[in-house]
């Protein structure tokens, strides 16, 4: 029986030295010092006694451990006088119920190992000899993770002694300290990424972008105004959008004029020809300004024809001047973007414009709009009285002189 205490030793030192295996996973290993309560079968003639030992846990799979433990208690006579000592070695594979990262863990157990109850001369066996016997056992019990590197564990066990056919219960409780490390196969490679801009060749749209540049998820540089060239290259990074522009991103001026297409009123003129802001041929004067009365919704350039008695009175000079052109000129406050007043007052502008050509019958050709936003105010933005008189439309009547 003496074979099963080397057996047990060369567990515990299996246990600290086992070789990681292939797959990637996490192993743990307990240290188990415990403190038991042990009842001894009634032929044994001894007591119920308290029991004290440690184990080494090796938890190879999130369920699966093996544990090689040593044990002993000191047990007082039960019907003689006179005590006994006891020391064990035993090795128990265990089945955890759920994974080490989870708080409770219950499981069960299986084990066998080598018991010697030792005696006093007069004792309960063999006078002044000792008592080796070969025990198995199962057992269940519950392990509480406090944390990552502490955890109690309490242990109900029942064993079977061989070579006698004795019953024995031990109730345990003890405290745990584990030492985890993951193992395995290495992490996959990251995807490659030729142009170690951060984003992966496969998702990669523009796989050539300069090193250092900053790029989108898209692997793209950013285009911030959408016309086709990237910030970093954008000489006019505020075209509005859905202009022609050239390479460096900036309108185009077709006829070299100085006005660009998008504004040219005028696409066509000679060159070298002086032309005003429309791209027209000619000097225009400004001979009469009318401000337009005319309210819009909040961020709204529609509107109906509540407005078509102020707006006629443009439609009338006009008429009575047929030598004159009319410029709707809109202008916004300084509350907001900058670029988004521009366009508002643009798309303003624009509809009163569309009023004097469709509804009151003026000549479009004579009719232009411009949108000023809050580059022309006319009172000061820094209170609510002049910031609404900035909020208006004019109407420039121009002569070509």
């Amino acid at each position: 029986m003496n074979i099963m205490r080397p057996l047990a030793m060369a567990a515990i030192a299996t246990t600290l030295a086992t070789p990681a295996l292939a797959a990637e996973r996490q192993e743990i290993i307990y240290i188990n010092p415990f403190a038991a309560y042990q009842l001894f079968d009634d032929d044994r003639d001894l007591s119920e006694s308290g029991t004290f030992g440690a184990g080494v846990e090796y938890r190879f799979k999130p369920n699966w451990a093996i544990e090689a433990l040593y044990s002993r208690a000191n047990a007082d006579r039960k019907y003689v006088a006179g005590e006994s000592d006891f020391e064990e070695i035993r090795v128990d594979g265990t089945y955890y119920f759920a994974g080490p990262e989870e708080s409770w863990n219950p499981y069960v157990s299986l084990g066998a190992g080598n018991a010697d109850f030792g005696t006093d001369p007069a004792g309960p066996y063999t006078a002044g000899t000792n008592h080796d016997e070969t025990r198995v056992n199962v057992g269940t019990g519950i392990r509480y993770n406090v944390s990552d590197s502490i955890s109690l564990r309490g242990d109900l066990r029942e064993f079977h002694g061989i070579d006698e056919s004795t019953f024995d219960t031990q109730v345990s409780l003890g405290i745990s300290l584990a030492f985890a490390r993951t193992v395995g196969e290495s992490a996959p490679a990251k995807p490659a990424d030729s142009d170690n801009d951060g984003v992966a060749d496969g998702q990669d749209q523009c796989p050539g972008t300069p090193a250092g540049t900053t790029v989108n998820s898209q692997g793209c540089e950013p285009d911030s105004d959408m016309d086709g060239v990237a910030d970093s290259a954008d000489a006019c990074p505020n075209t509005p959008t859905g202009a022609d522009v050239d390479s460096r991103g900036c309108e185009l001026d077709s006829d070299n004029d100085g006005v660009v297409n998008s504004a040219d009123q005028c696409p066509n003129t000679a060159a070298g020809a002086d032309v005003d802001a429309n791209g027209c041929e000619g000097v225009t004067e400004t001979i009469q300004t009318f401000e337009i009365e005319v309210q819009f919704p909040t961020n709204s350039s529609v509107i109906g024809d509540a407005y078509d008695d102020e707006i006629r009175r443009v439609a009338d000079f006009l008429n009575e001047n047929p030598g004159t052109s009319v410029e709707i000129a809109g202008h916004s406050d300084s509350v907001g973007n900058a670029d988004y007043n521009q366009a508002l007052s643009q798309r303003r502008a624009e509809a009163v414009a569309s009023r004097l050509t469709d509804a009151l019958g003026v000549d479009a050709s004579r009719v232009s709009s411009m949108g000023y936003g809050e580059d022309e105010p006319v009172a000061s933005n820094d209170t609510a009285a002049g910031r609404a008189e900035n909020r208006r439309v004019e109407a420039r009547i121009q002569i070509m002189r």
